[in-house]
């Protein structure tokens, strides 16, 4: 149960990161952050009910930063790609146009 909760989390954290960012709300990045803790929570847990023990633990905390880092590095190669196309612009990571 807990490793498709880490999969589930993981999604509903990269998704809620695009919207907030998209419509530049705070409530929704709260949210995001929110999903990313039930991540962290699921994948510990997962850890423990396998006990696994170091190596693995160490490939459970790059997955943890990998799942941290991806949304955040897509958004920001999106906002550049559509700058450099279209001309067109996304709201940066603090909220406004850029």
């Amino acid at each position: 149960m807990s490793a498709a909760l880490v999969v589930l989390s993981g999604a509903l954290y990269a998704l809620l990161f695009a919207l907030a960012r998209i419509r530049s709300s705070r409530t929704l990045l709260y949210f995001a952050y929110a999903a990313y803790l039930a991540l962290c929570i699921c994948a510990l847990t997962l850890t423990r009910a396998l006990e696994l023990e170091t190596f693995w633990v160490a490939v459970v905390a790059v997955m943890l930063l990998g799942y941290w880092l991806a949304p955040i590095a897509i958004w920001h190669l999106c906002v550049g790609t559509h700058e450099t196309e279209s001309g067109a612009t996304l709201p940066d990571n603090h909220g406004g146009a850029r």
